[in-house]
Parts: structure tokens; C-alpha cells; sequence
């Protein structure tokens, strides 16, 4: 048991808690950037092997659908092993399938090696933020959890200024395997931390004890977080596909441009929206009722601005950028937000098993469907384009025509995803009152 009286030496303010985040994050930016560069090189890639949009869709489907049924696994085992091998291992497999597209010439085995990079980035999750539970208590955690969670636009951007740019240049299987070696680099540093123990940060807690997943699916706010997370990841994912191609066909851009403004909008609208939910998520909040409501609030507001600039034509980039900008910032203010909350309804000892059936739920309601349910609607309206525009085939006007269209999912799922959000935040005060009665018993126990 790990009480304030039996904690370890290390605590939140220390060098030792600094550090161990500093690389946590370092691989959470170079997870994503392995995990976007295939979106990054998509219309070279769509071109060579002639693909439709329902094609692209299913490599990111079939993707997040192994990792979230293999992240269930690794989540149980984060609660119960090394978490520092757990994640090297991971880290490993990752970088090697991300290289080994250096030699793809064919749709299934570039299908295979993607699913193969989602197996190692599904360690991630699960153990960098049960990791990251244990450093920080629950009143200072959504900063930590937001700086993590800037993975997401910082590796995005990254990936996207680069991977454009060494496409235009040398090809898209050049840019898959410089994605692929940083990531080998941080695994010594991993290897040389010392892990937190379990529960280190709570006032009153029993590291061990029950760790059922029953335990987590009797939990309300989960579903309503689980049902959030198809939402704004069906949105994200989404956004991450097919916004480089949306540049390319309705904006007229090279890979390296689209890439380029890409990596803006990651940069610019991810950190910021990273930073401010990190901000927002520990000074203006009622337990994790505000986070929540904190959360719909910037969905709802995320919905008017990406209609608008998704619907922009060609000429209007100069409008098109701020409002892209401006709602997928909004929407990644969902992870240091909802990921803090998830972390205050569950004792220590479950969390890397709740993030993992959170992912599973997740992915398997909704989240992974997103990319190809996007390119089957694409694929839908560009025949239609095309046959009112008198033609038997499909040609580049009318596929753009198509991903326009089908892009408007994003701002009406957005609208849905503030209704959910504040759903759960009706019901979380009364789980995280739960979690805290649980302790109590187990630590008088």
C-alpha cells in the first residue's frame, strides 16, 4: 500500500518526475509521426497503386482496429509488468514495420505493415499514461496529460512537414524509412528511468487489490468517455487521411505544399489547443465535471468552423487555414481534458487496463470506421459528380468533388460529440465519489 507517508522519494516537482515525462512525450511525438506519415505521402501512394478513398480508408480501418483489440492485452499487462520494457518493446516493433514500407510494392503488404506498426504503438497508451498517474497527483494531472497528448499535432505536424517534403523529393517510401529511425533512439533513455510505483501519487490508496475489467464497465462516465472517443477520433482520423488530399484535389498542392499546410495546422491549432485544455483542465475545474464540460464546449464550437472551411474552394486558402486551424486545435483539446478524467473514476491499479478497454470500445463503436465510412461516402459522391457531369468514370474534378462532400461528417459528428461529452460530465462526479469511497474502504481495510 502506498500512502502520503510511504511514498517513494520522488515526487512531482523533482528532476527525476521531469525527466521520465520529458521522454514519455519524446516517444508519444514519435509515435504519431510514424503513425501520420502514411497520411502525409497518401495521393503518391493512392496514384501508384490506383486505390480508391475506400481503399485508403481501410488502411487506417484495419489499423486502429488490431490496435485496439491488441491494446487490451498490453493494457492488463501494464498494470502488471515493467512498463518501461512493455513500451520499449513496443516502441521496437513500431520502427522496424514502419522501415520495413521501404519495400512495399503492393496494397496488401503495405496493409500488413501498417498493421504491424499498429501492434507496437498500441503498448503506448496504456503504459506512458499510467506512467504518467503515477507521477502527478490528480490535481495537477491534465497538464502533464495535455504535454503527452501534444504527441498528437507535435509528431502530426512533424511527419507532415517532412514526409511531404522527402516525398516531393526522393519518393513516399523514402519518407517511411526516415520516419522510422528516431524512434530506435529512445529506447535507451526509456530503459534508463525508473518507474513510479503503483498508486505513488494518490493520498489514499492500495496499489494492488481488485483489478476486474467488470470493475470498469459498471463505471457510466466510462461509456459516455468510450462513446466520446469513436466520436472525436472518427473526426481526428478523419482529418489526419483525408485533409492532404483535400489540399491536393480542391487546393491544387503538391505533396510537399500539403504537407506543409498540414503540419501549420498540427502545429499551430494542436499545441494550442493542448496547451489551453492543460491550462483549463487543472485551474477550472469541479472535480471532473468542468473537464468535461470544458471538452463539449470546444467540440460544439469546432462544428461552424470546419464546416465553413471545409466548404471553401480553390482561391480561398487564406480563410480556409485559420478556420482548419482553429477546429482541429479545439478538438485536441479533448485528450489532456477527457484523458485526465478518465484517470480520476479509476483506482491506480486499473488504469492501464481502463485506457485499454477505452480504446477498444472505442475503436471497435465507431473510431476506426471512420476513415473508410469517409471514403466509401467520398467514393459515393464522386460517381455522382461525375455522372452529372455526363462521364462513365470517375476522373480527378469528380474525386474532389466527393471528398468534399464527405467531409462534412466531421462538423455534424462534432456537434454530437459535445452532446456526449456533456452527458458524461452529469455523471462523473458521482463515479469519482464512488472511486474514492472504494479506496477509503480498502485503505481502512
Amino acid at each position: 500500500m502506498a500512502t502520503a507517508e510511504s511514498r517513494p522519494t520522488v515526487t512531482a516537482t523533482s528532476r527525476a518526475t521531469k525527466w521520465s515525462l520529458a521522454v514519455l512525450v519524446a516517444i508519444n511525438v514519435l509515435n504519431f509521426y510514424d503513425r501520420h506519415v502514411a497520411a502525409a505521402v497518401v495521393e503518391p501512394i493512392r496514384k501508384e497503386f490506383l486505390l480508391t478513398d475506400t481503399q485508403l480508408g481501410w488502411i487506417n480501418t484495419a489499423f486502429t482496429i488490431l490496435y485496439g483489440v491488441v491494446g487490451l492485452p498490453l493494457g492488463r499487462l501494464a498494470d502488471r509488468v515493467s512498463r518501461k520494457k512493455l513500451l520499449a518493446g513496443g516502441v521496437a516493433v513500431w520502427a522496424m514495420l514502419t522501415a520495413s514500407t521501404r519495400w512495399v510494392f503492393s496494397y496488401p503488404f503495405l496493409v500488413f505493415t501498417r498493421l504491424g506498426v499498429g501492434v507496437g504503438e498500441a503498448a503506448a497508451a496504456p503504459t506512458a499514461t499510467s506512467w504518467i498517474g503515477d507521477l502527478y497527483p490528480p490535481e495537477r494531472r491534465a497538464r502533464p496529460l495535455a504535454l503527452f497528448m501534444l504527441g498528437v499535432p507535435v509528431g502530426g505536424a512533424l511527419s507532415y512537414f517532412f514526409s511531404g517534403a522527402i516525398a516531393q523529393r526522393l519518393g513516399w517510401r523514402a519518407a517511411m524509412l526516415v520516419a522510422a529511425a528516431p524512434a530506435l533512439l529512445l529506447i535507451p533513455l526509456l530503459l534508463l528511468l525508473k518507474e513510479p510505483e503503483r498508486g505513488h501519487s494518490e493520498t489514499r490508496v492500495h496499489a494492488s487489490g481488485a483489478t476486474s475489467i467488470g470493475q470498469v464497465l459498471r463505471i457510466p462516465t466510462f461509456w459516455w468517455i468510450a462513446l466520446s472517443g469513436a466520436l472525436v477520433n472518427f473526426n481526428l482520423y478523419g482529418i489526419a487521411l483525408f485533409f492532404p488530399a483535400l489540399f491536393g484535389r480542391i487546393h491544387h498542392m503538391n505533396v510537399a505544399r500539403a504537407g506543409t499546410t498540414m503540419g501549420v495546422i498540427y502545429a499551430v491549432g494542436g499545441v494550442l489547443g493542448g496547451w489551453i485544455a492543460g491550462q483549463l483542465g487543472d485551474r477550472m475545474v469541479q472535480g471532473g465535471r468542468g473537464r468535461m464540460q470544458i471538452a463539449a464546449i470546444a467540440a460544439l464550437l469546432a462544428a461552424p468552423l470546419s464546416y465553413f472551411g471545409i466548404r471553401q474552394g480553390y482561391g480561398a486558402l487564406s480563410l480556409v487555414l485559420p478556420l482548419l486551424t482553429l477546429s482541429y486545435g479545439l478538438l485536441n483539446m479533448y485528450y489532456g481534458l477527457v484523458y485526465a478524467a478518465i484517470q480520476d473514476i479509476v483506482a491506480p491499479a486499473l488504469r492501464g487496463t481502463t485506457m485499454a478497454m477505452y480504446f477498444l470500445v472505442m475503436y471497435l463503436s465507431g473510431a476506426s470506421w471512420g476513415t473508410v465510412i469517409i471514403g466509401k461516402m467520398s467514393d459515393h459522391f464522386a460517381l455522382q459528380a461525375a455522372h452529372l457531369a455526363g462521364l462513365q468514370k470517375i476522373n480527378e474534378a469528380a474525386r474532389a468533388i466527393g471528398l468534399q462532400q464527405a467531409l462534412l461528417a466531421i462538423p455534424v459528428l462534432s456537434l454530437l460529440l459535445a452532446l456526449v461529452l456533456w452527458a458524461g460530465s452529469r455523471t462523473i462526479g458521482k463515479d469519482i465519489e464512488r472511486k474514492m469511497g472504494s479506496i477509503g474502504q480498502e485503505t481502512v481495510a
